[in-house]
């Protein structure tokens, strides 16, 4: 398992057809604000990995090209092209209409219990009431 395991999780999880943003990976992945992180782990990939890194764009609805690899991102867009993402006339991608919404994850935490109907609140130790203290005024001193 590779240090990128939980990008390449991310990652899988999007469908055919969608598109997600490298910062949106990041956040998916547990790592949030990391989206540089995410280009990296998808860069390390091979092209003809199972992984579906194509379906991985800027957060502009863009593709990224790699260092001027425009190989690499003609076969993106044809990837792309291909599950039945459109393009604009200027390459870019309706998020709004492409872009992957994945459902928020289930909460796991449970709402604490509630107290039955006129039962008493326990109190804490120490809270119980003490006797109040004054403070004497301070001493200024001998009156001239």
């Amino acid at each position: 398992m590779s240090g990128w395991e939980p990008v390449y999780r991310a990652v899988r999880r999007i469908p055919a057809g969608r598109v997600a943003s490298y910062g949106q990976v990041a956040a998916q992945a547990g790592m949030p604000r990391a989206a540089r992180q995410v280009g990296y782990a998808l860069h390390a990939l091979a092209v003809d990995s199972a992984v579906p890194w194509h379906r991985v764009v800027n957060a502009a609805g863009r593709i990224s090209e790699r260092g001027g690899a425009t190989e690499v991102a003609r076969l993106q867009r044809a990837r792309l092209e291909a599950e039945g993402v459109a393009f604009d006339a200027r390459g870019g991608i309706d998020l709004e209409r492409f872009g992957w919404r994945p459902r928020a994850p289930r909460s796991v935490e449970r709402p604490a219990p509630r107290a039955p109907d006129g039962a008493k609140r326990a109190r804490r130790a120490g809270s119980a009431s003490r006797p109040k203290t004054t403070k004497s005024p301070k001493s200024r001193g001998p009156r001239a």
